[in-house]
């Protein structure tokens, strides 16, 4: 586990700990037993290639939607909390490709006893193709509270 950030620490223009992962075949099935998504593009490989058009199976939006929110969670630690969150789906993923999420702090505030800092979030894949880009905003604690 991490250890904890704090408000203090954090500066305009710092990038947060990328997560670098390849999502695999049966990584894909499990999430869309658990989400119950019976979208075939996701799991039969002749249905995305035939129909679909597609090189191979295609990796969830959801899915790296949700390993981005974990890139972050992560580096916030146990005390900080993401506040807001918004991602846009740009391009598709096949599995066994080396995804990576990252962050860039845009800025930091205060409001009230809160300390709030802003990020540049995205999905990436290659030679830095986006996948989803986006924007979050977490909360962190102050040192010695």
């Amino acid at each position: 586990m991490a250890e904890q950030i704090y408000f203090e620490d954090v500066n305009e223009g710092d990038e947060i700990p990328s997560l670098s992962l390849e999502i695999e075949r049966v990584q894909m099935f499990f999430f869309s037993a658990a989400t119950y998504n019976g979208h075939r593009i996701h799991y039969d490989q002749s249905w995305a290639q035939g129909v679909e058009g597609y090189q191979d199976i295609l990796v969830h939006g959801p899915l790296q939607v949700a390993l981005l929110a974990r890139a972050i969670t992560d580096w916030v630690g146990g005390r900080g909390r993401l506040v807001n969150y918004a991602v846009q789906n740009r391009a598709t993923a096949f599995p066994g490709e080396q995804l990576r999420f990252k962050g860039t702090v845009t800025g930091k505030r205060q409001e009230g006893e809160t300390c709030l800092v802003e990020l540049k979030v995205h999905g990436e894949k290659g030679q830095g193709q986006i996948l989803m880009p986006g924007t979050a905003t977490v909360s962190l604690p102050r040192r010695g509270r």
